[in-house]
């Protein structure tokens, strides 16, 4: 029984990051392909934690490879004061806020993930009701031409 909930609680995780991902690739942003290699992904990256990180989904925003290279290597020299660095801290501080403010507008529930180790992800709690369409969603009716029976 145990099992069936956990299952539960994994489906439900994947279907808000679908939803998610969905939302904020209809805003018009990039959105990281699952299983992408590491120094290729650009763009919100959307992953689901599991029960023992208390099960939700997060947000990511990944700058260019070039920019995290520098902002890297400015690190690793303890050149806390580098263009690169001080540049990449902005832009993820900017696209975590305007993350949030996507997907507040679509009805979604998030908010900063207060992570240390991680400070600017974002923390989608819950999404609009299932019933709730998109706002870029074609009604059904725009999906079929007039006078073409589905049957055919």
């Amino acid at each position: 029984m145990a099992e069936r909930a956990h299952e539960d609680a994994t489906a439900a995780l994947e279907r808000l990051a679908r939803r998610v991902r969905n939302e904020l690739t209809a805003a018009g942003l990039p959105v990281v392909a699952h299983d992408l290699a590491p120094e290729l992904t650009v763009g919100a990256e959307v992953t689901v934690a599991s029960e023992a990180d208390n099960g939700a989904v997060f947000v990511s925003w990944n700058a260019s490879p070039q920019l995290r290279r520098k902002a890297l290597n400015a690190l690793r020299h303890r050149r806390l004061n580098d263009p690169a660095l001080q540049h990449q801290g902005a832009v993820l501080a900017a696209m975590a806020q305007a993350t949030i403010a996507i997907l507040t507008a679509a009805g979604f529930t998030a908010r900063d993930a207060e992570n240390d180790m991680s400070p600017f992800d974002v923390r989608v709690l819950d999404s609009p009701g299932s019933n709730t369409e998109a706002a870029w969603a074609m009604p059904a009716s725009d999906l079929t031409l007039p006078g073409w029976s589905s049957t055919t």
